[in-house]
């Protein structure tokens, strides 16, 4: 971690953004003209709240959907495309610091507990969103420069890092259980119970990542995963997803809305997605992406499958301009670009809840009936889709998602459910895949990384990773780290890596 010197001076920046910030549905809900200048409570829970649900605009919006092989792109070489994974730095943290700050600004003591809960709830996100980049992170001694002297935290193994985050987890929802609603919330306007069935949910998606060490009793991976599914809160439906959304209001526009975006026509759609729509008859297909500019001048009717064709995202860039110049590619559905609410984004849905649970069946882990939660996340999924899709030609084509389509479809050769183990798990994680497109920032690849599904195209000859027949495997550790750091950064990679800090090492959780 960085010195105290850097923390505070990076403090300084957020509490001066705090009151540039605004909201997640985007309605003032956090803003008090009388007292404009005064830090409260609401004010650091929407902070916080934004940091970890806000997804970058324009360009940066599409950057994650590259590496995860949903899109490719024409403007120049893109490191994401071609499987370039650099350094992650730690700055993200910093952020927690806020949290004592905002529960102590609470007017009672229900207020508290909820804002402790939230607290406990960003923690854990945001530890688990960087462990799984890099492996070891300091975690037990992060942010302790103010209140203990430790400007330089011992790093914490894996292991430990996922233990504190089910602790983090679990002790959210308990204070959550004691807890008011509370102000400043832009994602559930401070519902409390809707937040108990996020923090379990998400609990569930850890669990899941942890499936290389479900036999592990230090972690008790199947019997927190049964307790939280017998007896605990979790996703009930679509209106449960942690998103935000959007409306046509500037700075609260859908992230790759036309208005400012100078990169609309650089945005390429990647085959495997395409791909698979159609070798699976998904009418997702007709409102994911447009017809080729050549079929239609060809004249292939848009609702026709093959008036779609995806790029190869491994192809080399020469051969990808050509296709980019000619015009036979499928860019992104107008509702992408064309609507200024667009979409919700999520980061975990009650779609992806559903295929966690199924996949945990599927495993033995529960007791539950895997086709059934698998079965419910295609139709979840499909219909967040519908619901956001005008009932207009140029975003559906004609092809609408309808009850009685999701049911032909579920009822489909490809799609109904398989008989074997493996064959569960791997149409699971590939319709979390298809449901995900342009959400969940990395989770195509991180899936992929945990099972291999789908299998993503590789070329070597254009692979910019150094083992040029595989993705690459982590983010490397922060250049602040080894500069600031550097006696216990070291040491975590030695622990971990033979003391090779590299993309392709293998972290704790992806080790059997």
């Amino acid at each position: 971690m960085k010195t105290y010197k850097h923390y505070k001076k990076h403090l300084a920046i957020i509490f001066a953004g705090l009151f540039l910030v605004s909201c997640g549905n985007f309605d003032e809900i956090n803003t008090n003209p009388n007292t404009p200048n005064q830090v409260t409570s609401q004010m650091l829970a929407t902070s916080l709240i934004l940091d970890i649900a806000r997804v970058p605009n324009t360009k940066g919006f599409l950057m994650d959907d590259l590496l995860s092989k949903y899109m490719a792109w024409s403007e120049f070489v893109q490191g994401e495309q071609y499987n370039r994974i650099e350094r992650v730095g730690f700055d993200g943290l910093i952020i927690l610091n806020q949290v004592d700050k905002m529960v102590g600004f609470a007017p009672n003591e229900a207020q508290k507990n909820s804002y402790k809960a939230l607290g406990h709830f960003i923690k854990a996100y945001k530890l688990f969103e960087l462990t799984r980049r890099v492996g070891d992170i300091p975690a037990s001694d992060a942010l302790k420069g103010e209140t203990d002297d430790i400007y330089n935290p011992k790093y914490d193994s894996q292991k430990e890092v996922f233990q504190l985050i089910l602790n983090e987890l679990n002790e959210s929802d308990q204070l959550f259980s004691q807890g008011s609603n509370f102000d400043g919330d832009p994602v559930y306007n401070g519902n409390v119970a809707k937040w108990r069935k996020l923090v379990n949910s998400f609990f569930l998606k850890v669990l899941i990542n942890l499936d290389r060490k479900a036999d592990d009793p230090d972690l008790g991976v199947k019997s927190k995963f049964q307790q939280i599914l017998s007896g605990k809160p979790i996703f009930e439906g679509n209106n449960d997803n942690f998103q935000l959304t959007y409306s046509d209001k500037e700075n609260q526009r859908y992230p790759f809305y036309k208005l400012g975006n100078n990169f609309i026509i650089y945005n390429m759609v990647g085959s495997p997605i395409i791909d698979s729509l159609k070798s699976h008859g998904d009418y997702r297909l007709f409102h994911y992406a447009k017809p080729t500019s050549v079929r239609l001048n060809q004249g292939i009717s848009p609702a026709d499958w093959e008036a779609y064709e995806g790029i190869d995202p491994s192809v080399s860039f020469t051969a990808l301009s050509q296709i980019a110049s000619g015009g036979d590619y499928s860019t992104l559905n107008e509702r992408y670009t064309e609507i200024p609410e667009g979409e919700p984004t999520f980061h975990l849905s009650y779609a992806e809840v559903n295929f966690i649970i199924a996949e945990a069946a599927a495993r033995g882990w529960v007791g539950a009936n895997a086709r059934q939660y698998y079965e419910e996340g295609i139709r979840a999924a499909m219909q967040f889709v519908a619901s956001h899709t005008p009932d207009q030609e140029m975003f559906h084509k004609g092809r609408k998602i309808t009850n009685d389509y999701i049911n032909t479809y579920l009822g489909s050769e490809k799609v109904l459910f398989a008989s074997d183990v493996q064959g569960q798990i791997k149409q699971i994680v590939f319709q979390k895949y298809l449901s995900n497109f342009l959400q969940s920032p990395f989770e195509g690849y991180f899936e992929n990384r945990r099972t291999g599904i789908p299998e993503f195209p590789i070329d070597p000859t254009t692979n910019l990773n150094e083992v040029s027949d595989q993705m690459p495997k982590r983010w490397m550790y922060s250049q602040a780290e080894l500069n600031f750091n550097t006696e216990h950064v070291n040491q975590a990679i030695q622990r971990q890596f033979a003391g090779n800090d590299h993309v392709n090492a293998l972290m704790w959780i992806l080790k059997d």
